[in-house]
């Protein structure tokens, strides 16, 4: 990422105190605020983070600055970590917190930034409503960044009825009038955290956390979904996690998904082998049925034929027995005409002899 050089504004206001972010918006707040820093810092050695309070326990009650634009890591987190609740619920009919005082002490202090070469932002977090301050203002706000070329990213967490339009007439303005172009990229970003979603799981998929531009339409308004949201194709080989925060994290989700992956590979692989094992065997089925049909017809065939045979071989025996007793008929039919015709010529000569 390119140098930078980036104010963080902490709502540390009463409204802070309510539990519907884990643990409380105070600790959630914090929580993502600590990410952000670690990508700043360790997405460019050269850039710097500042801190500041919107709310006081000092006459004024209003910004306090914690630390200026540095590179001491431990510098900010002390700061972060250390920002107690104070101020008023109302104060005189204005806000909790006043989100353009803030927005100007901020510019001020990034203009009297180290490295004067790095762009400059403001990461503002927004947990109490803002139902005193005028839109107006934070439109004028918003054209005081563009003309000092300060980019802004808006968090809102909580009060999202009555905050996310006047915080995104302050985005909007400081995008300037080209950013409304279709396709037109913008510097300027605003993201709103549901209740009860950790706001550093939204963030890790958003352009702010990613720093890249968006394109027109890009705030990521109402995120529900914002942990599995677009964006995740960054860090995609490590389950959107960047290997840069938390190389142990990255690197133990890039070998269970690589584990899946295998795994599922293993899952189609037996399946199409035995889809296949399957389709042989119903083969086989079918050409076995095929030989036992043939098997069978041969059979069929065979004692069909052996029954014609049976049938002819018995009618031949039938034929030769009628032939055979017709024959013996004729003999013995002979044999008694030759007897007869002896025994009278035997007569004939009697008589002759007996006269």
């Amino acid at each position: 990422m390119p140098l930078e050089s980036c104010m963080i504004l902490l709502d540390n206001s009463e409204f802070m105190r309510n539990g519907d972010y884990i643990p409380t918006r105070l600790e959630a707040q914090s929580d993502a605020a600590n990410m952000i820093v670690n990508q700043k810092t360790q997405s460019n050695p050269e850039s710097t983070v500042g801190v500041i309070a919107m709310s006081s326990s000092g006459p004024s009650s209003g910004a306090e600055l914690l630390v200026s634009p540095t590179d001491d890591l431990g510098k900010i987190l002390s700061a972060l970590h250390g920002v107690p609740l104070c101020g008023e619920m109302v104060r005189n009919g204005k806000d909790a917190v006043d989100i353009a005082a803030s927005v100007q002490v901020a510019t001020l202090a990034l203009k009297h930034r180290r490295n004067k070469n790095g762009a400059q932002r403001i990461v503002l977090f927004v947990g109490s409503p803002l139902t005193c301050a005028e839109a107006r203002s934070f439109i004028k706000a918003g054209k005081q960044l563009k003309k000092n070329n300060v980019f802004i990213d808006v968090i809102a967490m909580g009060e999202l009825g009555d905050n996310e339009p006047k915080l995104r007439e302050l985005v909007d303005a400081a995008n300037g009038s080209s950013a409304n172009e279709e396709g037109a990229e913008r510097n300027c970003h605003l993201v709103t955290i549901p209740a009860g979603v950790l706001p550093s799981d939204v963030l890790i998929t958003s352009p702010i956390f990613r720093g890249d531009a968006a394109p027109m339409g890009g705030d990521m308004g109402g995120a529900a979904a914002g942990a599995g949201g677009g964006g995740g194709d960054t860090f995609a080989a490590y389950g959107g996690v960047d290997p840069n925060m938390d190389p142990e994290l990255a690197m133990a989700l890039r070998v269970s998904m690589e584990e899946e992956r295998a795994r599922q590979e293993r899952v189609s692989a037996a399946a199409a082998e035995s889809n296949q094992e399957e389709k042989s065997g119903d083969g086989e089925d079918d050409a076995a049925a095929a030989n036992n049909a043939e098997s069978m017809e041969g059979i069929t065939a065979g004692v069909e034929n052996d029954e014609d045979a049976l049938l002819q071989q018995a009618l031949a025996m039938s034929m030769a027995e009628n032939q055979a007793s017709s024959t013996t008929e004729e003999t013995t039919a002979a044999a008694g005409e030759s007897t007869a015709m002896d025994m009278g010529d035997d007569d004939d000569d009697a008589a002759m002899q007996m006269a």
